[in-house]
């Protein structure tokens, strides 16, 4: 059955202060072409720069999510995205008059029915998903973080969260689907530590927050010292006092497990950025926005993947990525010197494995040590150079307009010569990429000896 995205029947606004610069901004919703994504306007800046809300534009995640082109940035966008997507829109733009998206409440919730209220439209563009296949795994020993994606109908999450403090301990929830949001996620707020507080303060951080925009957890036997130093920081009139739970002032809890929700509204912001929506089901335990962001950075080389399938190879096989007729799409060569027979690993611009299947008929054995032959060396290193061409050039949104030139090959070495008969496995692997310019290095093997390996260095350019 198909899908079809969605983007918002009309205008919508919220205007709020900023949780880190204290800035007051307003916040304006307004649908979208059915194809353009979630799009950031800074329309206080001059000529209005629009920043994507993209993997590739996220430039800070120390505190929340920024995003951000050249001079222009915009702060602490995950509950906004988390509102967005737990609503299943597609295509919206947001136009916002400063440098922070309004904190709200500290949770999602009053972004979503903003955008509930406007309505929702159905657009004529079929809506496409990364699909998880097989499941991946993500860790982050330093942070203490475990994620596992494994496969599923629809998106769904089963988050775990221990603290070693009284008001939260080990916490667990699970959201079944996108239609468990609103009710059972989005109202969840933003917390932190009151250690946290006076350090972010002191920073001159949180210049916008408050004791009514985030759940502040404290130890019950916190000094009154420490009590009455908040109290001139945040300029607070009325007694502050910490519960017997560990929150300030009594708060009451809108879930009794509000701060592991919280952590799946950011989860649902984070994977915002990967650009497209996901079916699959994520099991996370202690991760935060650093972590989601990295985990969103391998599912869009997974997504960049799929899609480079998709457009390149009509039969879809297991242990092939692209196959001969794929691969006459993105390089120029062709018989008798196109020396790549297809692609079984590919990670887009970090590595990829090509096969070359070296037989009798190949044209250079007619003059190449006729009657002892063998694979000429210079051929071998051709192969390996358009094995990483195509690594390269898969790296680009158009991949099809340019092509791969190389400017040196170092350190060859040739082990074993290759006869007739044999297999060429070619590894190449990304070593550093700016500026048009690449630098990998390539070992070949048949029979898992190693033949040949070298460095190359190639420059993008267009045709």
């Amino acid at each position: 059955m198909k899908e079809f995205k969605q983007t918002i029947k009309g205008e919508t606004s919220y205007k709020g202060i900023g949780l880190h610069l204290g800035q007051v901004s307003t916040i304006t919703f307004k649908p979208a072409d059915k194809d353009s994504g979630i799009i950031f306007v800074r329309t206080d800046l001059e000529d209005k720069p629009e920043i994507p809300a993209d993997i590739d534009h996220v430039i800070d995640i120390s505190r929340g999510t920024t995003i951000g082109i050249k001079k222009a940035t915009v702060a602490t966008i995950e509950h906004v995205l988390a509102a967005i997507k737990g609503l299943n829109i597609d295509n919206i733009r947001i136009e916002v008059d400063g440098p922070e998206v309004p904190v709200a409440d500290g949770s999602a919730i009053v972004f979503l029915e903003l955008l509930k209220k406007v309505g929702i439209v159905e657009q004529n563009s079929e809506r496409d998903y990364l699909e998880i296949t097989k499941p991946i795994s993500f860790s982050a020993p330093a942070d203490n973080v475990d994620i596992v994606i494994v496969p599923s109908d629809d998106i769904k999450v089963t988050f775990m969260v221990d603290y070693k403090q009284k008001a939260l301990g080990t916490q667990y929830t699970t959201m079944q689907s996108l239609d468990d949001f609103e009710e059972d996620f989005a109202s969840a707020r933003t917390f932190c530590f009151l250690h946290e507080i006076i350090m972010l303060k002191e920073s001159g951080l949180i210049k916008g927050g408050s004791l009514k925009n985030a759940l502040v957890v404290a130890d019950p036997d916190t000094p009154k010292d420490d009590i009455k130093y908040l109290k001139e920081m945040f300029d607070y009139k009325d007694e502050i006092t910490i519960g017997s739970e560990g929150l300030l002032n009594h708060t009451p809890l809108r879930y009794y497990n509000e701060f592991v929700r919280h952590k799946v509204v950011d989860l649902i912001g984070d994977i915002a950025l990967l650009g497209v929506p996901i079916k699959g089901h994520f099991l996370a335990a202690r991760s935060g926005h650093k972590t989601n962001v990295e985990l969103v950075k391998k599912l869009r080389k997974l997504h960049k993947k799929q899609e480079l399938q998709k457009i390149y190879q009509k039969k879809k096989l297991e242990e092939v990525v692209f196959d001969i007729n794929a691969i006459q799409k993105i390089l120029p060569h062709r018989y008798p010197f196109l020396l790549v027979d297809k692609i079984t690993e590919f990670k887009v611009g970090e590595s990829i494995v090509g096969i070359k299947n070296v037989t009798i008929n190949e044209p250079f054995f007619e003059g190449h040590f006729p009657s002892h032959p063998v694979m000429p060396g210079v051929l071998i290193i051709e192969a390996m150079a358009q094995t990483g061409g195509i690594m390269l050039l898969n790296a680009l949104d158009d991949p099809e307009k340019h092509v791969a030139y190389f400017a040196s090959i170092n350190n060859v070495k040739f082990r074993k010569p290759v006869n007739p008969g044999d297999t060429l496995r070619m590894e190449l692997k990304v070593l550093s990429m700016k500026r048009g310019l690449a630098k990998m290095h390539g070992d070949t093997y048949v029979d898992n000896k190693k033949v040949c390996e070298g460095d190359f260095l190639a420059k993008i350019v267009k045709k």
